[in-house]
């Protein structure tokens, strides 16, 4: 029995290769992976012992030959194929264990260049494997060092691997070349500046126990590339397996907060802020973010975007969550927290600057992308369009309200005052729909005056101002941008409210 060995992970490869030996197989070795085997003492072939030739063209060429391609593809119960390598003088070859040139570690280094890619894309491994696992009735294939100590414990027991083990190799070899093909692609495709066919690759994280509802299946994926504020790659300290609902939630939760810099919390219900605030630490913006809604919070998801106290932790703790989520949890918010068995805690990486990845929505048969909605322009006194002007107080509160109705959905309303919302209104088919929510829960909470409101689109009407007006709204914030953008100002500066425009719109559908 031989086996052909090929690889640029090197990962646990002499034991494995001693194993082999030691069962009384034969190894062929190439370059790099003969090298150290000899050096490790195994005794080994080297492949232009096989092929008869040397590797030439730094070692571009070696393994795309007869003997090597013969002797994995041709059919031990075919007597023509027996025949046609007898006359040929080529052995089989019934194992090939290749892992291929490391493609993605090269372009993940920055700057890197199109020669240095171009090196690292492996020609002769992707087709010993796609050759190996073509013949996995007769030939093992190995693609990942994971597989070794089970290969090598069924050829130890029987003599080869079994057959339903080929069968699983195969396929997993076939899913290495795939992904490794759509990488290649995909990096010289953005190159090229092509975008007629997108391919995507996602690994599994979990199966989920049922989908938005529980009669729907559901698993989640991520990306291979780690990104921020991302769920798919946080780490969970606590509490039940996260559900399909809940990671929509702290997803919609966690683009929130990373719009703002200074310590913020914000609770969240059904991908929606059901209340949002700054503070001096983070119990105090879990305090005015609470106080906004107490209600609505009640089996909520809240985030935070800095390390989570022992103090914020015992004032959350007597409310119904589902999930908290931090960039870190002090040990004695720890401790305080995973009293509530079920509560999760996640910890997420919420560092800015590094890429984002694309928006992915899927439609029956289609599927939608776009960039990420990240960038969010600041409110600046210089947007006022109105005689009546911001006090820095309120200017603040704009900017503050700004940042959370770009992530309610559409058509979306937010009241705000002193940092935090006071009233929400998401979704309503009219924008003054969205309006009459959002300030009613301002009055109900006893706020009737020094109000500022924020709107994710523009005013088609004057009507959400004169509303507003009635409420104690004093100034407002909103794209602009309708034909009739003027009436707007004019009952604005009729009624004695600062509006600004920022002329970038957040709509969320």
């Amino acid at each position: 029995m031989r086996a052909l060995i090929s690889v640029s992970d090197k990962t646990g490869v002499v034991e494995f290769a001693r194993g082999l030996r030691a069962l009384g197989w034969e190894v062929i070795a190439t370059g790099g992976t003969m090298k150290l085997l000899r050096e490790s003492g195994v005794e080994v072939i080297g492949i232009s012992d096989v092929t008869g030739f040397p590797e030439i063209c730094d070692g571009r060429v070696k393994t795309l030959h007869p003997a090597v391609h013969g002797g994995l593809l041709a059919r031990r119960d075919d007597p023509n194929h027996v025949e046609a390598l007898r006359e040929n003088g080529i052995e089989f070859i019934d194992l090939v264990c290749v892992n291929l040139y490391p493609f993605r570690e090269t372009i993940s280094k920055p700057e890197v260049g199109m020669e240095d890619a171009i090196e690292n894309i492996d020609i002769g491994g992707p087709s010993m494997l796609r050759s190996a696992a073509k013949n996995w009735a007769d030939v093992t294939v190995v693609c990942d060092p994971a597989d070794y100590v089970q290969i090598l414990s069924e050829i130890g027991a029987g003599g080869n691997t079994e057959k339903p083990t080929r069968l699983r190799l195969s396929a997993k070899a076939y899913t290495h070349t795939a992904q490794y093909d759509t990488m290649i692609a995909g990096w010289m495709r953005e190159r090229a500046g092509l975008n007629e066919k997108l391919f995507l690759e996602f690994d599994l994280v979990q199966s989920l126990r049922y989908g938005e509802n529980p009669h729907q299946s559901a698993r989640f994926y991520r990306e291979a590339r780690e990104v921020p504020y991302s769920l798919a790659f946080a780490r969970q300290l606590n509490g039940k397996e996260l559900s399909y609902n809940n990671i929509q939630d702290a997803n919609a939760a966690l683009s929130i907060v990373r719009e703002f810099d200074r310590p913020f919390c914000v609770g969240l219900k059904h991908m929606n802020p059901c209340g949002a605030a700054e503070g001096t630490d983070v119990a105090e913006a879990w305090r005015k973010a609470y106080e906004a809604d107490p209600v609505s919070i009640f089996g909520g998801i809240v985030a935070v975007n800095r390390t989570l106290t022992r103090k914020a932790a015992e004032l959350m703790k007597p409310v119904f969550l589902e999930i908290i989520m931090a960039p870190g949890f002090e040990e004695g918010a720890l401790e305080v927290l995973r009293t509530k068995k079920n509560l999760r805690l996640l910890e997420v990486k919420m560092e800015r600057g590094a890429a984002d990845p694309a928006q992915y929505v899927s439609v029956n048969g289609g599927l939608l992308v776009q960039d990420l909605d990240v960038e969010t322009k600041p409110v600046a006194a210089g947007m006022c369009v109105t005689a009546c002007k911001p006090s820095p107080e309120q200017l603040a509160d704009l900017d503050f309200g700004w940042r959370i109705v770009k992530h309610v959905k559409s058509n979306a309303i937010v009241v705000v005052k002193d940092g935090r919302t006071l009233g929400v209104g998401a979704g309503q088919m009219n924008r003054i729909g969205s309006a009459r929510i959002a300030l009613e829960e301002a009055r109900a909470a006893g706020f009737t005056s020094g109000l500022v409101l924020a709107s994710d689109g523009f005013f088609p009407f004057d009507d959400c101002v004169t509303l507003a007006a009635e409420y104690g709204v004093e100034a407002i914030v909103q794209p602009g941008g309708s034909v009739r953008d003027e009436d707007s100002v004019r009952k604005a500066n009729e009624v004695g409210i600062a509006m600004l425009f920022t002329w970038e719109r957040h709509f969320k559908h």
